[in-house]
């Protein structure tokens, strides 16, 4: 274990830097690590150039960030200077004075006690006014960022004996990565892996027991093939989704539906949530992990010190750059990107016990929760991200606009799903193990290194930032998260008519580039469904984003044919749940794919524009100002739901499995207001959706303008935290009773079904009898 102070870092060329020179380091770093380390990369045949790049990717970004945080405070500056208030507490209120003497530069983890004790002490009395400026123009934590990158440079700098050379050295030991030595192929097929199917089968014994409670029966009612197949999802929406998604599993659980749950899915947000679960930290307890996030959200996930402190400092900084260093040292040609680096900090936030020291290693690879579900105990959770697939126009003299036209009518997202078990496309047909996700792979198999031995399973942090990717969506998508603020400023009609057009083009750009992954599919053109794009047999790597650029809800991974999903529990808090309406967005998905019993639409009911609602569009429109705007929309929201549009707390569908004639389309599915319903013999999925809304019995909090909601906020106070907490679980309580008798009744219909098809059984073989023998019985009757 490397010790928390910072000590002297000695550079290949055996030359160390005083501590007193810490303050002026980071340019002779950049010389010195060149020209020294020179010779230590071509020893581990090792491209230099890279390492620079990688290194510089860390510097670039953490000062970066430091920028933009610093000016997000220079509002406290200027009161300061106008008013001569005390400085506040948050960034700048650690107090410093600057000086041009190299001696007083600050010894690193002196600035970090003070870092860690600034909210509870006073500034000097001795300090003038002049020098509250200087502290408020110029925060303390900048002093202290040099010394930090410096540190983290030196320790990325895959020098021997540097914690790098380290984590590579452990990517190679068969007994911390038993993995590297295990073959993998890719299998093709539709079914479900066999790891997945035992599940199953055990899962349907601890359901047993548990429905039986929830819905008030002897368990000796329940027989194994009348237990429904629940599925709860969680959509995606930051850290918003993430804690309102915890209250709301919370709730299920209190309420007994999480034990009867064989699945659990998540976009974004969500995602996160079922990796707190699933781990030493949230110890399978939901309660558990609304105090973590009460511990942890308060700081924001960019905020230098706490975030370089953890990355450079034992033991989290090699727990959370272990990945990080196995992806850049083992894949010669990958991209480290700025998706990598928000995991890291996500991690960081998210992934650290409070006390900072009870981190578990096998918390950060996801085939290590199957210890959790092997026997059945939880649900299966299921992790997604999408690659987006846009076929390049044909760019040539033929080009015409009709066929830049076909092209982007052609581009669509891919899904992919990792579970414990498997890692896989359900368009592509074939998946790996999950333990086998970030090794090379090439016609079907393992690409070996010059070891023989293969790369470790990708980590948590690089995949956090690859299912959070909300920032590489195409500028379509980051116009539909910012649509409910700026809904009610003047001219907004014009403007939202404008980006209207353009959709068409705007779903096509991706500002920041997606991280990738090494592509398991590489050169399986004879192996896979003649539909799949001819870019994935020749991409060797997979670009990867946020699942909510398809679609905010993981509906998709749950309507897999051999899952036999029943209901499906959706809790969305998504950004606009009325406009964006994702469960009316898989009705294409459903149609595209044939699949049957799914609720056809679904989702928010779509409202005609009266004379009426454009005479009040065009009176919001004319609002003197922004403020009264504002207040004109939450007038008409509050009407119209007293007009009864739109959806309660919780509403229920419910699909049909009846055969249609020809290629007609399916009748759109009515909210279900009985419960038979539920129960007709052709009835298909059941949709129980719970969207987060404001509350009476919650005042104050409203998705739509509470400005802490927002999908870009990455700092959450605890108060804030038990706000989003209790909003949800109200939420959810409007509609409990509504969603056990949902639960009861398909498992009524279930029933029904079974005992119809033993009776036809029966039937058939008193026939079959009768044919064989007559009905004289035969010669022993």
């Amino acid at each position: 274990m490397r010790s928390k102070s910072i000590r002297s870092l000695q550079f290949a060329s055996g030359r160390k830097i005083p501590s007193g020179n810490r303050w002026f380091v980071t340019s002779r770093l950049s010389k010195q690590s060149h020209s020294s380390e020179g010779t230590t990369f071509s020893s581990t045949n090792f491209n230099g150039s890279r390492t620079s790049r990688f290194l510089a990717t860390w510097s670039v970004l953490a000062l970066t960030a430091a920028c933009a945080l610093y000016t997000i405070e220079q509002r406290k500056a200027r009161r300061l200077l106008t008013e001569g208030g005390e400085n506040s507490n948050g960034w700048l209120s650690i107090p410093s004075i600057l000086t041009r003497d190299r001696s007083d530069a600050p010894i690193i983890s002196e600035d970090l006690k003070a870092e860690d004790t600034a909210s509870r002490t006073q500034s000097p009395p001795s300090q003038t006014r002049n020098d509250k400026i200087g502290d408020a123009i110029i925060p303390g934590w900048v002093k202290v960022l040099p010394g930090f990158i410096w540190k983290l440079q030196a320790e990325l700098s895959m020098s021997p004996g540097s914690l790098s050379d380290e984590i590579w050295s452990e990517a190679h030991d068969v007994e911390i990565n038993p993995e590297i030595m295990w073959d993998a192929k890719v299998r093709v097929a539709e079914e479900l892996c066999k790891e997945e199917k035992l599940f199953l089968h055990k899962r349907k014994l601890h359901v047993k027991r548990a429905l039986a409670q929830y819905i008030g029966i002897s368990e000796d009612e329940i027989h194994p093939d009348d237990i429904p197949t629940i599925a709860i999802c969680g959509s995606g929406g930051g850290l918003r989704a993430m804690v309102a998604g915890t209250s709301s599993l919370l709730s299920t659980a209190e309420d007994g539906l999480f034990d009867c749950a064989t699945y659990t899915a998540g976009v974004s947000g969500s995602c996160w949530l079922q990796t707190l679960f699933y781990s030493s930290i949230g110890r399978q307890d939901h309660s558990r992990i609304v105090e973590h996030l009460k511990h942890r959200l308060g700081v924001h996930i960019a905020f230098p010190p706490p975030a370089l402190g953890l990355l450079s400092s034992a033991p989290t900084n090699k727990y959370l750059l272990s990945g990080a260093v196995e992806k850049f040292r083992g894949i010669p040609d990958a991209d480290f990107g700025l998706v990598d680096v928000y995991g890291l900090l996500l991690a960081a936030r998210l992934m650290i016990p409070k006390g900072e020291l009870n981190i578990d290693d096998d918390d950060l690879k996801v085939s290590n929760q199957r210890r959790y579900i092997e026997d059945g105990a939880y649900p299966l959770p299921i992790y997604t991200a999408v690659r987006h697939e846009i076929p390049q126009a044909i760019a040539s003299t033929t080009s015409s606009d009709e066929l830049q036209e076909t092209a982007r009518r052609e581009a669509w997202f891919q899904w992919f799903e990792w579970t414990p078990y498997e890692f896989f496309c359900e368009e592509l047909g074939a998946g790996i193990p999950t333990w086998a996700v970030g090794r090379g792979f090439n016609r079907g198999q393992t690409t070996w290194r010059s070891n023989d031995l293969a790369l470790p399973e990708l980590r948590i942090p690089m995949l956090m930032g690859i299912w959070g990717s909300a920032f590489c969506a195409t500028l379509s998508h980051y116009y539909k998260e910012i649509r409910p603020i700026v809904s009610g400023l003047t001219g907004f009609g014009g403007i939202d008519e404008l980006i209207a057009e353009k959709d068409d083009d705007l779903i096509k750009l991706h500002p920041i580039d997606p991280a990738t992954i090494p592509n398991f599919a590489l050169d399986m053109r004879d192996k896979l469904p003649t539909k799949c794009p001819e870019s994935i047999h020749d991409a060797t790597h997979l670009q990867l984003m946020d699942a909510g650029m398809s679609n905010n809800l993981p509906i998709y991974p749950l309507l897999r044919p051999d899952r036999q999903v029943d209901v499906i529990v959706a809790f969305d808090a998504s950004a606009d749940v009325r406009k964006d309406n994702w469960l009316k967005v898989a009705d294409g998905y459903v149609r595209q794919r044939g699949i049957k019993g799914w609720p056809v639409g679904s989702g928010w009911p779509q409202e005609e524009t009266t004379s009426e609602d454009a005479a009040q569009e065009l009176d919001q429109a004319s609002a003197r100002t922004a403020d009264e705007a504002v207040a004109k929309v939450e007038k008409a929201r509050d009407q119209s739901k007293k007009d009864g549009k739109g959806l309660g707390y919780c509403t229920v569908w419910v699909g049909s499995k009846e055969e249609r004639q020809g290629e007609s389309e399916p009748p759109s599915s009515k909210m279900v207001e009985e419960d038979w319903q539920l129960m007709e013999p052709t009835a298909g999925v059941a949709v129980v959706y719970f969207p987060l809304m404001a509350n009476d019995a919650v005042p104050g909090v409203d998705p739509y303008t509470s400005d802490f909601l927002s999908t870009w906020n990455f700092v959450y106070t605890p108060e804030e935290v038990d706000k989003v907490v209790r909003l949800a679980r109200e939420n959810f309580s409007a509609g409990r009773e509504r969603l056990r008798r949902t639960v009861k009744a398909v498992w009524q219909r279930k029933r029904q079904e079974r005992l119809k098809r033993e009776d036809d059984n029966r039937d058939s073989r008193w026939a079959q009898k009768e044919r064989r023998y007559g009905d004289q019985g035969d010669q022993f009757s």
